[in-house]
């Protein structure tokens, strides 16, 4: 038996939409719709910063990178001169280590990579390329690195501050990608990072896997064989009193600020004892306050 079919009224039937409804609701769709990273153009500057967020991630170009020049940084000779020759070897295509720079803070370990970039790029425009991560963003690391790999740039990966906490797992995606991945570091990457810490662990973490594992040896092998992944080991130490005058009499000739030498160094040394040290970021906050009372603003004589 067939059934009889009903015919559609017009009083049930579909309305249909305008062009403005239709634009309306594909705006209001388009709003919902998670936000898309913009594409990677690595022409458009010498340094980006990498967001996880959205996924897969995205990197932001730096127009201009905060960066002192490589001639200002004293007392960092020899950790200076291996870094600038690692970075230089890698610039040109040839075998370079990735470098781990510990020690004391303040002491201009993430100055001198920038530095570094500097000066390099001085020289031969667009050499590299910075990428800076930050430590919260390293499981993303193979999102980060896939989209390097296809890049035709050479690429300083670096973060800054490096350092793990008890409960931190992170340190063996950077295990992984440093060196024993499947893919590995590409070709075109090279990665350098700060921290206070030459293992990267609190001394104490390591001292609780050393007492409770049932192989202490074994346990502290796991903490602090991330360190090993990295060739260069570059130690920054607390600096002389001569070496602070040093950085003194550097920035007071870039930027032209006049002050009798003896008062410069009562001055300096007050300073340096009021904040329990001396290192360069002591002497950088000193010559700023200096600057702001003599009236001068810190631009270099060479540009001025």
């Amino acid at each position: 038996m067939s059934k009889k079919k009903v015919p559609v009224s017009a009083a049930t039937s579909t309305p249909s939409l305008d062009n403005d409804t239709l634009a309306r609701i594909a705006a209001a769709l388009e709003r919902l719709a998670p936000p898309q990273p913009p594409a990677f153009d690595d022409k458009a500057a010498d340094a980006y910063v990498w967001h996880a967020d959205p996924a897969p991630g995205w990197l932001e170009p730096v127009p201009v990178i905060n960066a002192v020049p490589i001639s200002l940084l004293r007392g960092v000779d020899r950790v200076r001169d291996i870094l600038l020759d690692n970075t230089q070897r890698f610039a040109k295509g040839l075998p370079a280590n990735n470098a781990l720079l510990w020690g004391a803070r303040g002491m201009g370990k993430s100055s001198l990579v920038k530095a570094v970039l500097g000066a390099i790029n001085a020289k031969k425009a667009r050499a590299l390329a910075l990428v800076e991560i930050h430590r919260e963003d390293i499981p993303t690391l193979p999102q980060l690195l896939k989209l390097l790999r296809a890049s035709k740039r050479r690429y300083i990966l670096f973060c800054d501050d490096l350092s793990f906490d008890a409960e931190d797992q992170h340190y063996k995606s950077l295990k992984a990608v440093l060196e024993g991945g499947i893919e590995g570091r590409p070709d075109n990457v090279i990665f350098y990072a700060t921290s206070n810490r030459r293992h990267l662990l609190p001394r104490d973490m390591v001292e609780n896997e050393r007492s409770t594992a049932i192989n202490p040896g074994e346990a502290v092998e796991e903490k602090v064989s991330l360190s090993d992944r990295f060739g260069l080991w570059l130690g920054f130490h607390s600096c002389s009193q001569e070496d602070y005058f040093a950085m003194l009499d550097a920035y007071c000739a870039t930027y032209g600020l006049k002050i009798d030498q003896k008062q410069l160094r009562a001055e300096a040394v007050e300073w340096a004892m009021t904040r329990g040290s001396r290192s360069g970021r002591v002497a950088w906050q000193f010559i700023q306050d200096l600057a702001g009372r003599l009236g001068k603003p810190l631009t270099p004589r060479s540009s001025a």
